[in-house]
């Protein structure tokens, strides 16, 4: 006996038969995709545009994906933004940025539309919500080159999903000490 001949055709016809396939091809669909969110193949470097940051942070705002790169942006004379791309697709922001002297986060904050209704921390200096954070430095971070003036930063998710207000704290406070610490308040 052939191999072809030990298989029979079956031809299947009705509406419940059909149900019944397209049911069972949905749940192996389903099984096969999985039910959590993508995994994050990438690795975080532990510098992003010339500041130190915990890789742990910046990862836990960050969607699932296979590559990360970033880019750093100055669309003006005060402002540098560091963009974080997975697989092409901007999905973080971190920025600097100097405003007038003696701005209360919470009145430079609307300039960052994804912290909306956001959550002031207790000294005043850190506005953030689910998707973005603005932070104040400390007073002692002055340059020459922005006198009377004082540098802010801010943590923006772009299209990515995230709505992680604990995170976005975390990752805000952070990125605001590391720019402390850094050359651009020297």
């Amino acid at each position: 006996m052939s191999v072809r001949g030990s298989f029979r055709r079956h031809r299947f016809t009705g509406p419940a038969v059909a149900l019944s396939a397209a049911l069972a091809l949905a749940a192996a669909l389903s099984a096969c995709s999985g039910d959590g969110p993508p995994e994050k193949a990438y690795t975080v470097p532990g510098s992003l545009c010339g500041i130190a940051v915990e890789p742990a942070l910046v990862k836990a705002v960050l969607p699932g994906g296979d590559s990360l790169t970033s880019a750093t942006q100055k669309p003006n004379g005060g402002t540098i933004r560091c963009n974080l791309f997975v697989d092409d697709k901007l999905v973080l922001s971190l920025a600097q940025a100097w405003w007038s002297e003696g701005k209360a986060t919470a009145a430079v904050s609307p300039a960052y539309p994804g912290t909306k209704d956001g959550t002031i921390s207790e000294d005043e200096r850190f506005v953030y919500s689910g998707q973005a954070g603005v932070g104040r430095t400390l007073p002692s971070c002055k340059v020459s080159e922005h006198p009377e003036q004082d540098l802010y930063t801010a943590v923006e998710t772009r299209d990515s999903g995230i709505d992680d207000p604990a995170a976005i704290e975390k990752l805000l406070v952070a990125y605001t000490k590391a720019v402390e610490g850094s050359p651009a308040c020297r």
